[in-house]
């Protein structure tokens, strides 16, 4: 049975079915019902918009009446409202500035950076203003971080405009695709298509949908049409077929300030401009992570100096840091705005080597880490110790160089890094939030068990002769940086040569007085951490002498070696080799100091117990004869002037 202006209903089995109430009637208004009467059965009555059955239904079959398409302008998706204090930047204008040539067609445009840079709201902006202007006809505004989202809104597209079945999704969004191409003897639709967060490329590529229909995802080429992309992937499938890249970067430390001094001015709130600048530098110029600083410090009412105080707190995690409201419509908490990320770059080939990978990253100098020291033996054994089980697949046992070469560029296309090959000495920059965040990721053990690895892999890379200068530099910021992050792990169990090689650097560069503060330092933290007879207190004081007589003060040092002589006789013994060490040290800076002939003496002894105990031959015994030769002809010298000098 069917009945006009509803619907059809079909019974069986003896049953009785009624269909329901489509429109109102001729004449009727809205609000009046419909019923529908049928003998042998009962009553059935519908209201506007309603359906009401009676008896009994084997089965029903309703037939949807055509849906109207809806009138131009028309928006599908909802644009994200504008952030707090939006800050007009130079991406913007760029984006504006998109027409090809001067003539009509309009590139794609694909937003690109790291997580937390504002690059929805750049788009939203640019749609916006787009819609507000009168360029456009419709506005499709999608929610891209899936493919099935994006097959979602396009079929809803499809829907309104097309009179698309929603029945089925992949075919609507087909058909709504295809609409969006000019027809010959058609009014030109002008049209923008947003495809926000689209977090891997493939998912807009060609693949067959259930039915075995393949189709892609990116909107047909038009010139009556725009398309916008935001992503944090930097793959080369997205910037194909002419499409404009824009990369989005943080904000300068103009923009950060100002951001910071509107958002609080709006709240009745004001803050030295000298502590917003610090703060935003402490924060890198996240946009993310300066609103919800920013928040945080109107909902707890702190200032801007006790922030960057708790901020600089080790013991403070970034989560402690977050407003318990996030601003702007966020929905991520900064701490954790790049886990997705670091999981997707995990299972792009190597697979299962980026989060290690990051791991020692995270540790290092955010502003430059060379490229050896992450892809030398010792990095490449972390890699393959720890890396994640994503998939069963078994995996080599050894990590290649060309492997860890490639787990940098899967980080860099995840926008988690940036991979400069060109610059070896700075290949890897590593925003200071993430490289946070990640080091807040690991337990205890795996903190001070990654602080060595990376403390082997600065020292695999570190040249004996240190010829080239930015590389020396480098690496002494990355082991600054190192002890910043994980100091107490550099003295457990022991005292990490890379601490030593780091002063001996310093010194070599001429950076004398470096190099004693350095020593200095280590010389008292590790008598403080280890005692004073451990072997690690006894050579920082043996190289913090040796520097002070760099420096100019050789009967300072010669001083400091008389006292720790002492000292490493009653640890090690008089026959140790750092006792024999510490001997000729002596012996050589009383010689600088201007006691030749005491150095000769010192020099007679010490060759004659370096020939008892390592023998004739031996390089050391062959040094010491060397230094003793030297030092009789500088106290001959010595003698000879004094006489030469007598009446």
């Amino acid at each position: 049975m069917t009945v006009a202006d509803t619907g059809g209903a079909q019974a069986a089995g003896g049953g009785t079915a009624v269909t329901g109430y489509r429109g109102p009637a001729p004449g009727s208004s809205p609000e009046s019902p419909a019923s529908v009467h049928l003998s042998h059965t009962g009553h059935a009555t519908a209201t506007y918009g309603a359906m009401a059955i009676s008896g009994y239904v084997h089965a029903l079959t309703v037939q949807r009446a055509p849906r109207e398409p809806a009138s131009w302008p028309h928006q599908v998706g909802v644009i994200p409202s504008p952030a707090r204090s939006f800050q007009h930047r130079t991406e913007a204008d760029r984006l504006r500035v998109a027409v090809e040539g001067g003539g009509t067609a309009v590139l794609p445009q694909v937003l690109t950076g790291m997580g937390g840079v504002g690059k929805t709201q750049l788009a939203a902006d640019y749609a916006r203003a787009a819609w507000d202007d009168g360029d456009l006809d419709v506005l499709v505004w999608v929610t891209a971080s899936a493919r099935s989202a994006v097959v979602s809104a396009y079929a809803q597209a499809g829907v309104e405009l097309c009179r698309a079945d929603p029945e089925d999704p992949e075919q609507a969004a087909s058909t709504f695709l295809a609409w969006l191409v000019p027809k010959p003897g058609q009014r030109p639709c002008r049209w923008l298509i947003v495809l926000d967060d689209v977090a891997d490329p493939n998912d807009l590529v060609v693949h067959p949908d259930e039915a075995g229909r393949r189709f892609s995802l990116w909107p047909p080429a038009s010139p009556y049409g725009r398309v916008l992309l935001t992503t944090r992937r930097r793959d080369a499938a997205l910037f194909g077929d002419g499409r404009r890249r824009i990369d989005v970067g943080l904000f300068t430390p103009a923009e950060s300030t100002a951001y910071l001094t509107a958002v609080l001015h709006a709240h009745g709130r004001t803050e030295p401009t000298d502590q917003l600048t610090a703060l935003a530098d402490d924060l890198g110029h996240l946009p993310l992570a300066l609103a919800q600083a920013a928040a945080y410090l109107i909902d707890s009412g702190v200032g801007a100096a006790t922030y960057r105080a708790l901020l600089a707190d080790r013991a403070t995690k970034l989560t402690d840091l977050a407003p318990d409201a996030l601003p702007d419509e966020q929905a991520t908490a900064f701490d954790a705005a790049w886990s997705l990320s670091i999981d997707r770059a995990d299972i792009l080939r190597p697979v299962g080597l980026a989060r290690p990978m990051l791991h020692l990253a995270a540790l290092l100098d955010a502003n430059g880490i060379p490229q050896s020291v992450l892809t030398g033996e010792t990095a490449r054994a972390h890699l393959a110790a720890h890396r994640t089980a994503v998939d069963p697949t078994p995996h080599p046992a050894l990590v290649s160089c060309s492997d860890a070469v490639r787990v940098l560029r899967a980080l860099d296309r995840l926008s988690l890094i940036d991979h400069q090959p060109d610059t070896p000495h700075q290949a890897v920059r590593v925003h200071q939030l993430i490289q946070r965040a990640t080091r807040e990721g690991h337990t205890s053990h795996q903190h001070d068990q990654a602080a060595r690895t990376a403390a082997d892999a600065l020292v695999d890379a570190w040249p004996e002769t240190e010829r080239d200068t930015d590389l020396a530099q480098a690496l002494r910021a990355n082991t600054e940086a190192l002890i910043r992050h994980a100091e107490d792990a550099l003295y457990r169990p022991d005292v990490h040569l890379v601490l030593h090689r780091l002063g001996g650097s310093l010194g070599k560069s001429g950076q004398v007085t470096a190099a004693i503060e350095h020593f200095d330092y280590l010389a008292a933290t590790t008598r403080s951490r280890l005692g004073p007879d451990h072997p690690d207190t006894l050579t920082a004081r043996s190289n913090l002498a040796t520097w002070r007589g760099e420096a100019g003060d050789a009967a300072g040092a010669a001083q400091a070696f008389t006292s720790l002589l002492e000292d490493v006789v009653r640890v090690l013994g008089p026959d140790h080799p750092h006792t024999l060490a510490t001997r000729s040290d002596l012996a050589s800076w009383r010689g600088e100091a201007g006691d030749a002939a005491g150095a000769a003496q010192a020099f007679t002894s010490l060759l004659a117990d370096r020939e008892r105990v390592l023998g004739s031959d031996h390089p050391h015994t062959l040094t010491a004869r060397s230094n003793l030769t030297y030092w009789r002809g500088e106290a001959e010298r010595t003698l000879g002037a004094s006489g030469n000098g007598r009446s």
